[in-house]
């Protein structure tokens, strides 16, 4: 069982910048593929980031190329989302999941998740 806690998040001007944390617990956490999703007000989850078990590879949604970096600390079993240049469109509740697949069409079918955190409220404002 691996329970995962997100931190980071909050109220921020649009152009602004926030780093996300997602804590893991567990000895497993480097056994998994990490990722991002988030969902906004009236529309569907989405997802947003993965990195693989070495942090040797990651992967983008479209939306945030360029802006968002996700990243991993095996030792802290902590994997990290930082966001710049933000704008009111990425304002959602932005979830950490723990998964199986190194694929990015997986990862945005939510195929193969194997845990989900609570999720943390980022809010950006114009």
């Amino acid at each position: 069982q691996v329970q995962l806690v997100e931190s980071g998040g909050g109220l921020v001007q649009a152009g602004g910048s926030l780093r996300l944390s997602c804590a893991a617990s567990g000895r497993t956490f480097s056994s998994y593929v990490m990722g991002w999703f988030r969902q906004a007000p009236g529309k569907e989850r989405e997802f947003v980031a993965a990195i693989v078990r070495s942090g040797g590879n990651s992967f983008y949604a479209d939306s945030v190329k360029g802006r968002f970096t996700i990243s991993r600390d095996n030792a802290k079993n902590t994997v990290y989302l930082q966001m710049n240049s933000l704008n009111p469109e990425d304002t959602a509740v932005y979830y950490c999941a723990a998964g199986y697949s190194t694929s990015g069409r997986d990862w945005s079918r939510e195929a193969y998740i194997a845990y989900w955190g609570r999720g943390t409220q980022v809010t950006v404002s114009s």
